[in-house]
């Protein structure tokens, strides 16, 4: 065992970059730093580090509400790092059990690993009590537990939706340890333009496919406006059975032939052949009076 770690004790800990440039002249060499100091230092990927001189911005567009059948939740699918699309295919909603979605907005990592982990207590919660944990409930657990991170640099925006004795509920829980219940939420730099198409279109005797077409059109907007949110939207829905799955749309089919060709979400395509320009009238081939000519019509 001592002859296989001698092996290794000889290994350097870190490159010798300038040692690599004498070797090979003129070939380019890498800053001498590892990634993870780069980031630490120069960038605010950790959120405690305010003179980051770097700024990663974040967004996305999630959003959930509840009506008279159950609770609709929609999200984006576009992960961004400043100006960078990291990915286009995240997963934004978090399924903790088969009554219980949690959406994400802010870290992936923070909103993955604490949610997952509240599922793991709302099943030990359902084995202890021999029923299943209520959405207030599984919502203050998780609101408990950031708090107690608090300062720390967590970074979450969640919402918890469920189906419970009470009914469809909603409640939004951020890494500040916050925990407000609700009809209607959006969470994300995309959420001031989602909100603008919920507030006109939301009402409690929503249909099912009012409610669902609701929060497709919000999230579309959402990611025609705003560039930190995009690629395609995962829908949800949620009533006394659970949570189902719906659908995954692509927004660029949803702009120009919505759902199964049944006319495009984008005003270009809505107005498409109107136009603003004002008809002028046809010009008369009749003479003008003479000055001084009397028009009887008007005398």
């Amino acid at each position: 065992m001592n002859e296989v770690l001698s092996q290794y004790a000889s290994v350097p800990a870190r490159v010798d970059h300038a040692a690599l440039d004498a070797a090979v002249p003129g070939q380019f060499a890498l800053p001498a730093t590892d990634p993870a100091r780069f980031l630490d230092q120069y960038t605010d990927v950790d959120s405690t580090n305010t003179n980051a001189r770097i700024k990663l911005n974040h967004g996305t567009t999630t959003l959930a509400f509840r009506y008279q059948g159950g609770v609709v939740i929609a999200v984006d699918s576009r992960a961004s790092a400043g100006s960078f699309i990291a990915s286009g295919s995240v997963k934004k909603v978090i399924e903790i059990n088969p009554y219980l979605l949690g959406t994400m907005a802010g870290g992936a990592a923070d909103c993955q690993y604490w949610e997952t982990y509240l599922g793991i207590q709302c099943r030990l919660h359902e084995l202890r009590n021999k029923e299943r944990i209520s959405v207030a409930a599984a919502s203050k657990l998780l609101a408990n537990l950031v708090y107690s991170y608090k300062g720390m640099g967590l970074s979450m925006g969640t919402m918890i939706c469920g189906w419970d004795k009470t009914g469809p509920a909603i409640f939004y829980v951020d890494s500040e340890g916050s925990r407000l219940k609700g009809d209607l939420f959006s969470v994300g730099s995309g959420s001031t333009f989602a909100y603008g198409v919920l507030d006109q279109g939301y009402r409690w005797d929503l249909t099912y496919e009012e409610a669902l077409d609701l929060g497709r059109r919000s999230i579309y907007a959402a990611t025609h406006r705003d560039a930190y949110s995009g690629n395609t939207i995962n829908l949800y829905h949620m009533d006394r059975d659970g949570w189902r799955f719906i659908n995954n749309y692509d927004v660029f089919p949803l702009h120009y032939d919505g759902v199964d060709g049944s006319g495009g979400y984008g005003y270009n395509v809505r107005t498409e052949g109107l136009s603003s320009k004002v008809d002028q009238p046809e010009k008369s081939d009749a003479p003008k009076p003479e000055e001084g000519d009397v028009d009887m019509a008007s005398s």
